[in-house]
C-alpha cells in the first residue's frame, strides 16, 4: 500500500459523475460521499496505480508522488500504462483478460502442461465469451526476473489470473525439480487442487470453471491488490538463477 501516493481531486474541474468511486477496487474513496470523491483513506492507494486518473473524463485527478511524467487524459485514451498489475485499470464489466505467469516454458514439466493444458481451454471459452458479449484478451507473460515478478504481483508459478484475479483462492506448493535445476537451488512451485485430488498440471475441467468462476464471481476471489512481498522461495530462485548464469550483466541478459 502506498504511504506517498494518492489521488488529489480538482473540485474546480471535478464533474462529480462518480466514475472514480465506483471505479476503484482499493477503497480510496468515501462511497458514502459519492457522486462527490472524497479520498478518505489515501494509503489503500496502490504505488503507481492511475486507475481513476485514466477514467476520469475531465481530467481532474493527479497524484501526490508521481514521477512517471503521467498527465490527466481528459478523457482520451493515453498509452497502455498498468494499474497495479492487477488489472483493475483495463478491466470494463464486459472484458475478459486472462494473464498465464510462468517462471520457465523450455524446460519446467509444470509450466510446460499447464500452459498447454490452458490452450486448449482458452480455444474453447473465448469464441464462448465472444459469442456473450465479453472482450476476451489472453497474455503469456514470463517472470523473466525479479524486479518482473515484483511488478506483477507474482506469487507462485504457475498462476493464471483472470481480470487480476488468481483463479485459485491460496498457493499450494511442493518441489519442483525442473525450477530447482534452473537455479541451482532448492525450488517448490505450485500445485492445483481439485474434486480432492492435487495436481501439478491442472485438469482443463478445473481450469475451464475456475475461469469461468472468476469471470461472473469475482467477489469471492482476493484481489492481487492487496498488500504484496515478493516469497522467499521466489527470492531464492532468481538469486540461484543470477548466480547460475555467471553473467557479467548479472544474469539480466539471460
Amino acid at each position: 500500500m502506498a504511504k506517498t501516493w494518492y489521488p488529489v481531486i480538482d473540485y474546480l474541474t471535478c464533474a462529480e459523475c462518480g466514475t472514480c468511486i465506483a471505479n476503484c477496487p482499493h477503497g480510496v474513496y468515501d462511497s458514502a460521499k459519492a457522486p462527490s470523491p472524497v479520498v478518505t483513506n489515501p494509503e489503500a492507494c496502490i504505488d503507481h496505480c492511475h486507475g481513476c486518473g485514466n477514467r476520469c473524463p475531465v481530467g481532474a485527478i493527479t497524484y501526490v508522488g508521481d514521477d512517471t511524467g503521467w498527465m490527466p487524459l481528459n478523457g482520451e485514451k493515453g498509452p497502455e500504462t498498468p494499474c497495479c498489475s492487477c488489472g483493475c485499470d483495463d478491466v470494463s464489466d464486459k472484458k475478459v483478460v486472462v494473464e498465464y505467469l510462468y517462471l520457465d516454458l523450455q524446460t519446467c514439466d509444470r509450466c510446460i502442461g499447464t500452459d498447454n493444458v490452458l490452450d486448449e481451454v482458452m480455444t474453447i471459452l473465448i469464441p464462448s465469451l465472444q459469442l456473450a458479449g465479453y472482450g476476451v484478451e489472453y497474455n503469456k507473460i514470463k517472470m523473466e526476473t525479479l524486479e518482473l515478478a515484483e511488478r506483477y504481483r507474482f506469487l507462485s508459478s504457475p498462476t493464471i489470473r483472470v481480470n487480476g484475479w488468481d483463479i485459485c483462492t491460496s498457493v499450494k506448493e511442493n518441489s519442483c525439480g525442473c525450477c530447482s535445476e534452473i537455479s541451482g537451488t532448492d525450488v517448490d512451485c505450485r500445485v492445483f487442487e481439485y474434486n480432492g485430488k492435487t495436481y501439478e498440471v491442472p485438469p482443463k475441467e478445473m481450469l475451464a470453471e475456475a475461469i469461468l468462476r472468476a469471470v461472473f464471481v469475482q467477489s469471492e476471489n482476493e484481489c492481487s491488490c492487496d498488500a504484496y512481498e515478493l516469497s522467499d522461495n521466489l527470492k531464492t530462485f532468481f538469486k540461484g538463477k543470477k548466480n547460475k548464469s555467471g553473467c557479467s550483466c548479472g544474469g539480466n541478459c539471460c
